[in-house]
């Protein structure tokens, strides 16, 4: 891992897990039947599955969607209600540990930090000034777009945090939470760090192939101000 960060120039955060709690005072799942009830308003209940009506997860709800091509004007009002959903979580949402550190220090140290996410940009924005961490980001926030087919794990945010960057895909290195961001990872050929504090989350990395999984940010901030990387 020491190895990993030390030939890095720039790392990739995913935001909601590796850089904050973003749904800390209501819950993703609040979120997911928010859109379920947007969705009976919009008379585009019947595109709900069986997974989608129970699902907590208010991005696999919106893919979901999408997938049955309910067109164009209903994906953005739905894309619109989660994005403000996410920017108001921005506001109470609970800092990782050792998140604000890492990325201070990284920046510091001369690597570039961007933002590589499923959620909104606007919602990373939102809660990277209030936590006066904007600057050592730069703008290089990448999130989703009006196309929910590139949500990762298509890794078109992180071919765009790398354009963006001028790094090339062995120069960076990704920090995530979750299996769709190792995928994506590895379809953009960069190298990827798990970040997985609870027991089931860190074997679902492992078991998808993850080769580095640590339990805090702590571990990586550790390993950055090592004497050998300066």
């Amino acid at each position: 891992m020491r190895e990993l960060i030390g030939n890095a120039s720039c790392v990739l955060f995913d935001f909601d897990g590796p850089v904050c709690h973003l749904f800390a005072v209501r819950s993703a799942e609040s979120i997911a039947h928010r859109l379920r009830d947007l969705a009976a308003e919009l008379s585009i209940s019947t595109l709900l599955t069986a997974e989608l009506r129970t699902s907590p997860d208010p991005h696999q709800v919106l893919r979901g969607i999408a997938r049955r091509r309910p067109g164009a004007a209903v994906l953005q009002r739905l894309e619109a209600t989660l994005t403000g959903e996410e920017v108001s979580a921005a506001a109470t949402a609970h800092p990782t540990p050792y998140a604000a550190a890492l990325i201070a220090a990284l920046s510091t140290r001369g690597r570039q930090v961007a933002i590589a996410t499923n959620n909104s940009p606007l919602a990373a924005e939102t809660y990277l000034r209030r936590h006066k961490l904007s600057g050592y980001v730069g703008g290089r926030v990448h999130g989703r777009t009006g196309d929910v087919a590139l949500l990762k794990p298509h890794p078109d945010s992180l071919l765009r945090a790398l354009a963006s960057t001028r790094t090339p895909a062995h120069r960076a290195l990704m920090i995530g939470d979750s299996v769709a961001d190792l995928a994506a990872a590895t379809a953009a050929r960069v190298p990827f760090i798990g970040y997985a504090p609870e027991d089931s989350a860190a074997d679902q990395l492992s078991d998808a192939g993850a080769s580095y999984v640590v339990r805090s940010l702590e571990q990586v901030l550790t390993a950055l101000i090592a004497p050998s990387f300066g």
